[in-house]
């Protein structure tokens, strides 16, 4: 059942840029304390999806051009919310809930945290500080970031697809590929990604193998409110 669910949500997202990774909701559990755990059985059948550097092109613009009247918040969001919410219309004899990377609970917490279900996905390699042995940052908060072993830091982690009546109890957790393998880079790694962020050298601490267009990285450096402005939008649309 979850290989024929996988396939018919990669037929469904591929072309767009998006990957779904498939999880269970119990390894995300099991390395989170309780105020972060997803309330479901351990084996619910669940999937993780990414944004690729081509959703730009392949989904976001055309969402955009044929969506222009409609748009009243971000657009990156809503093109993604739009796309997931036609996937749950292929599965309708299953419940499928979904969360966004933006929602939040009544506790302000986040609704789910991304990174470490893209880790548990074997989606993406989430780099902490505790991967690193010889920590030299003493007092200083140090957030941790995933790294796709083919996009680097060039992608996002837009969602999740939880299929309640889906359980899963052999399913074979695969572990995420540890690109950044040498203490060196992973300290460089969290250095860039801390404290130099805005430049995003963080995104090219592998050799990548697509990254992001000039157009989208202008997009991406544009403040929110401006981001319209380029896709063509008027701010009465914001």
């Amino acid at each position: 059942m979850e290989r024929r669910v996988a396939e018919r949500l990669r037929s469904a997202l591929g072309p767009l840029g998006l990957e779904a990774h498939a999880f269970k909701v119990g390894w995300y559990n099991a390395v989170l304390q309780p105020a972060f755990h997803l309330p479901y059985p351990d084996d619910t059948l669940a999937f993780v999806i990414l944004s690729t550097p081509s959703m730009f092109d392949k989904a976001l613009k055309p969402f955009v051009n044929k969506e222009r009247l409609k748009i009243i918040r971000d657009p990156v969001d809503q093109c993604v919310s739009h796309h997931l919410s036609r996937v749950k219309e292929k599965f309708p004899d299953l419940r499928v809930d979904v969360m966004f990377d933006y929602e939040m609970l009544p506790s302000r917490k986040p609704k789910f945290l991304a990174q470490t279900a893209a880790h548990v996905a074997g989606a993406a390699y989430y780099y902490q500080r505790k991967d690193v042995k010889l920590d030299p940052w003493g007092k200083k908060k140090i957030f941790g970031v995933c790294i796709h072993p083919k996009y680097g830091g060039w992608f996002a982690i837009r969602g999740l697809l939880l299929f309640p009546d889906i359980q899963v109890p052999f399913l074979e957790q695969p572990a995420p590929v540890d690109c950044v393998s040498t203490e060196e880079k992973r300290i460089e790694l969290l250095e860039q990604f801390n404290f130099h962020w805005q430049d995003g050298r963080y995104r090219d601490i592998i050799e990548v193998k697509e990254r992001y267009s000039e157009e989208q990285k202008a997009y991406f450096a544009t403040p929110p409110a401006e981001r319209f402005r380029l896709l063509g939008l008027s701010q009465e649309a914001q």
